[in-house]
């Protein structure tokens, strides 16, 4: 596994870290925020997990297939989340958090054992 194949998925993953924390914070603002518990627990779990499939693919981690399925499975709990609220910025996390999900599934595909 070399990291270099996996550019746009380390990209799409701190983008989603990223939009993550943005969104999670953004909740905490606003007025019903208690509606809000699940999804920045979402958010915050998402941008741990989106960190840690970073670190395992820029380190050629043997498991960072397996970190990269999880990240994206956290991802789409995510982005359904926060596809439930009306708020800009849970929208602008869902979409990211979609696109995230996507390339982690597609740019890491599972060992062929021969």
């Amino acid at each position: 596994m070399n990291s270099e194949n996996f550019q746009r998925c380390i990209q799409l993953c701190v983008a989603c870290a990223l939009e993550c924390r943005k969104c999670a914070s953004a909740c905490l603002n606003e007025k019903d925020f208690e509606h809000m518990v699940q999804c920045i627990n979402l958010n915050r779990d998402c941008e741990t997990l989106c960190q840690a499939a970073v670190s395992a693919m820029r380190n050629q981690n043997p498991l960072a297939r397996e970190v990269c399925d999880v990240c994206a499975d956290m991802c789409d709990a995510c982005a359904a989340e926060c596809e439930k609220h009306l708020y800009e910025h849970c929208r602008t996390c869902a979409k990211i958090c979609h696109d995230c999900a996507a390339e982690c599934r597609n740019s890491v595909t599972p060992l062929t054992i021969v």
